[in-house]
């Protein structure tokens, strides 16, 4: 366990209560960040019972930032899951709740997930074209746009960038 500012932890998620505060994390920044880029219907009907199903699928790759008992943030990473990067790892996701932003709890995080995927010369991650912070962050850690780019149908359409780092 790494101790960072001298109350927050960070570790494999390892416990059904942990997968819980991901799934509060989850739900609790995605409904906090995304006002403006995500349809507000979508974001409304986001449940935390739902967020933590899905982090129960993948408690393996995934490692929480923790204030004691407190789940304060996660980040999920695996094998590439795109075709056209078949020897690559992948950061899934990262969130931290707004209260412990700035912190560096989020570096941290990605320090540690990129850690876990040093088996990878190439990582890579998607990022909502319009959310210029995190954007910011990723180029930070020396991620960089490479072209790719999705659209998802949030209850609206809205563009997902690829931004890739290579050793």
């Amino acid at each position: 366990m790494e101790e960072i500012n001298d109350s927050i932890c960070i570790k494999l998620a390892e416990t059904d209560e942990e997968l819980c505060g991901i799934g509060f994390v989850h739900c609790t920044s995605w409904q906090e960040v995304y006002r403006g880029i995500v349809c507000d219907r979508y974001l409304d009907t986001m449940t935390v019972e739902a967020t933590t199903a899905r982090a129960r699928k993948f408690p393996e790759n995934t490692l929480v930032a923790k204030d004691g008992d407190k789940v304060v943030g996660f980040a999920v990473y695996s094998p590439s899951r795109d075709e056209d990067l078949p020897d690559a790892g992948e950061i899934d996701a990262i969130y931290i709740l707004s209260e412990y932003r700035g912190r560096k709890i989020g570096y941290r995080l990605m320090s540690e997930a990129c850690a876990k995927l040093s088996e990878y010369d190439t990582l890579y991650l998607w990022v909502f074209e319009k959310n210029e912070r995190a954007i910011r962050f990723y180029h930070e850690y020396g991620f960089e746009f490479d072209g790719c780019k999705k659209e998802w149908n949030l209850g609206t359409p809205v563009s997902i960038v690829r931004m890739v780092k290579k050793k």
